[in-house]
């Protein structure tokens, strides 16, 4: 096992995660701390941290924590970047592995290049559609939506042009509306074909995101629940496109690259603004 680091940096199509071990971290993850250090300037900068937890639930067990110091119930991303670390940093040698998250467990196949995890393949568990909620009026415009759960929030809004969309107004303005009264995660889609969608992502919590796993689970399901899609489905986002199998009871398998930016240690001078 590789030692000599508090962090690894990663990302999934620019959605960048930090990785802890907190068995190893020395401090607690405390809401102050972690908005510390995903702070853009005066941090190390993410879009939220990863935190390997012992668990008997599941093989390995990873709390998600967003950068405003809240924490998430699961990330399609984040899991992806997670089942990297776990091979590449030597905590296993498995193929194949579960993993725990506070959205559910999820099974996770590593794809190889080499000895180096390229790609993951993970199932996403089964959605579940609030069909009670199907429009919504923000900023006075009214969308069309679908509201579901992947283990964590989202609400899809499928739209004809995506570039005539303002997610900076938008996004907040659906994430924070009175439906959601825990936030959601929030995506404006628009159909391509019958195996294509494009969309843009602003996540609880984050805010504007070049990718999102969860996301694109939502939207693979809002798109197939309306018979606009065939499986799979490929999502495209601003920082990639993730893969998305999706069958009749909504069962979920994503399938996306994934790298290592670095590792690094946190500094001395960091750890005392945080009074560690």
């Amino acid at each position: 096992m590789k030692t000599g680091f508090d962090f690894v940096r990663s990302h999934g199509l620019g959605n960048d995660y930090l990785v802890m071990d907190s068995t190893k971290l020395g401090f607690a993850l405390t809401p102050e701390r972690i908005r510390a250090i995903c702070h853009r300037n005066t941090g190390v900068g993410s879009d939220g941290i990863l935190a390997l937890v012992k668990t008997k639930k599941a093989d390995f067990g990873m709390r998600i924590f967003n950068p405003d110091g809240s924490e998430a119930e699961k990330s399609g991303n984040g899991l992806r970047i997670f089942a990297k670390f776990l091979y590449d940093h030597g905590y296993t040698r498995k193929k194949e592995f579960t993993i725990y998250t506070f959205g559910g467990i999820v099974s996770a196949r590593l794809i190889l290049k080499g000895e180096r995890v390229a790609a993951v393949r993970v199932e996403m568990g089964q959605a579940v559609i609030d069909h009670s909620l199907t429009a919504l009026t923000v900023g006075g415009e009214t969308l069309n939506v679908t509201s579901l759960s992947v283990g964590n929030p989202h609400c899809v809004a499928l739209v004809g042009d995506l570039s005539k969309v303002d997610l900076q107004r938008l996004g907040p303005l659906v994430e924070n509306h009175f439906a959601f009264p825990n936030r959601t995660n929030v995506q404006f889609a628009q159909v391509l074909s019958r195996h294509e969608v494009r969309a843009l992502i602003w996540e609880r919590g984050a805010g504007h995101t070049l990718a999102s796993g969860s996301s694109s689970c939502a939207v693979a399901v809002a798109c197939y629940n309306k018979g606009m899609v065939d499986s799979p489905v490929t999502v495209l986002m601003e920082g990639g496109s993730l893969t998305i199998e999706v069958d009749g009871r909504l069962n979920l398998v994503m399938t996306g690259r994934v790298e290592e930016v670095c590792t690094g240690r946190l500094s001395g001078d960091l750890r005392r603004r945080m009074r560690v």
